[in-house]
């Protein structure tokens, strides 16, 4: 097939566009402006339009697939349905994609992403993932037909990937605005999800999961069944080591009794494909994701790290890690930089943002990360923050060994000591890594 993907440049579509490529069909896309995502297509053999027009739609398409940003009033999709072209949103394609594939796929408020990459190290498989793995460089590797999927719940898609084994780290309320706020159709969707798989692995402490009506489930306990946990430095990367049941102990990169959960939910699945000497042994694979405890820059003063936490459960988790790397380099200071992400999500989370920063020494808040069209929402937060004394910047300029913080295009306030954590999903990590 000839398809044509909008809005290509999309860390999820990008890689449904790879696959499709390495699965023998040809491909193009369009974007609003280039990016690092783009000229990588490119350099793959697909051909990326920049920005998007109606010149772009040949009458020769199969397909045209679209992601979730794209509008009806978008030039390129106008002229697809003019011309009666079929058009497909990334949702509505992903049985054509995962079809007749076997797909693990891993669902989940939080640790979706991580977990999906360590399994994707496991079985040393596909993988279609919403960020870049640092084993195979991508958020997408061909191998065969056996995919490590990332399941997306936001918009109720995972019910469209076809699993065979069907992986929930947590079940917890996000994105209910898709759902309208109906709790019986968020809980009954991670049901139905859970349904369609003929295998099923879940985090069974999770109280959201505990709500769930489920059938037949290899279930994690994480507090039983992961025991003698240890944190260490490898070459500076954090690692956990942590024994799980009856099976021995383990390794996998990364801080965090979280870590050793999403870890333990790969390996439990992976007992479906592989020994569990094989699954020891290729969990070192994992070398962890980018925007996920990326350390971006270290000396012996002073570390800057990068992490894509958004939502206050995964914000306390990662403070509970640069907890443990503060205890291991002795660097005695924690710096927090927020981008809130959304009016929306920072609204309905609010009191939960408000007690997730309590292991910093100090907090900086950057203006809000918006979205085309969303709905402002006023939100006092020198008020609701005042517990922290924080400090407003509109932007940071990270330099080889230094963060300044920036003020009315003035420079408030510099960083050279410590540990400098930026945490968001806008383009905070854009921010802080330096040229």
């Amino acid at each position: 097939m000839k398809v044509h993907f909008i809005g290509i440049g999309g860390i999820g579509l990008s890689a449904l566009a790879r696959f499709l490529n390495f699965d023998g069909h040809e491909i193009s896309g369009s974007d609003m402006k280039s990016s690092l995502i783009t000229k990588a297509l490119e350099d793959e053999g697909i051909k990326v339009s920049c920005p998007q027009s109606a010149s772009n739609m040949q009458d020769d398409f199969d397909l045209v697939i679209y992601s979730a940003a794209v509008t009806d009033e978008n030039p390129e999709l106008i002229e697809a349905r003019l011309k009666q072209i079929r058009t497909l949103s990334r949702k509505e394609a992903l049985p054509i994609i995962l079809g007749d594939k076997k797909n693990y796929c891993v669902a989940g408020a939080h640790g979706k992403s991580t977990t999906t990459a360590i399994l994707a190290s496991i079985l040393e498989s596909s993988a279609l993932i919403g960020a870049i793995s640092k084993d195979f460089g991508s958020n997408f590797r061909y191998v065969n037909d056996l995919i490590a999927f990332e399941a997306d719940e936001s918009d109720a898609s995972f019910l469209l990937s076809n699993p065979y084994c069907a992986i929930v780290t947590n079940a917890e309320p996000e994105h209910m605005e898709y759902y309208h706020y109906d709790y019986d159709k968020f809980y009954g969707s991670y049901e139905r999800f859970l349904s369609l798989a003929k295998k099923r692995v879940v985090n069974a402490e999770d109280k959201d999961i505990a709500k769930l009506k489920i059938e037949d489930a290899v279930c994690l306990y994480p507090s039983k069944d992961i025991k003698n946990l240890c944190y260490t430095l490898k070459n500076g990367e954090p690692c956990t080591k942590f024994d799980l049941k009856d099976l021995g102990t383990f390794e996998v990169w990364g801080f965090g009794f979280h870590m050793a959960s999403n870890a333990s939910l790969a390996i439990l699945a992976a007992l479906n494909e592989l020994d569990v000497e094989t699954i020891r042994k290729n969990l070192l694979n994992y070398k962890g994701i980018k925007k996920r405890f990326d350390i971006v820059q270290a000396n012996e003063k002073f570390v800057v790290i990068d992490d894509y936490a958004h939502h206050p459960t995964e914000i306390e988790a990662t403070m509970k890690s640069i907890e443990l790397y503060d205890n291991l380099t002795n660097l005695n200071k924690r710096v927090v930089l927020w981008q809130p992400h959304k009016y929306s999500r920072t609204s309905d989370n609010l009191e939960g943002f408000k007690k997730c920063f309590r292991r910093c020494d100090e907090l900086i808040i950057l203006p809000i990360w918006t979205i085309p069209g969303e709905k402002k929402i006023d939100i006092d937060f020198p008020k609701e923050f005042a517990s922290y004394n924080p400090i407003f910047a509109d932007k940071i300029i990270a330099t080889n060994g230094k963060i300044e913080l920036i003020k009315d295009e003035k420079i408030i306030k510099t960083y050279e000591e410590g540990i400098f954590l930026g945490v968001g999903a806008g383009d905070i990590t854009y921010q802080l890594r330096y040229k």
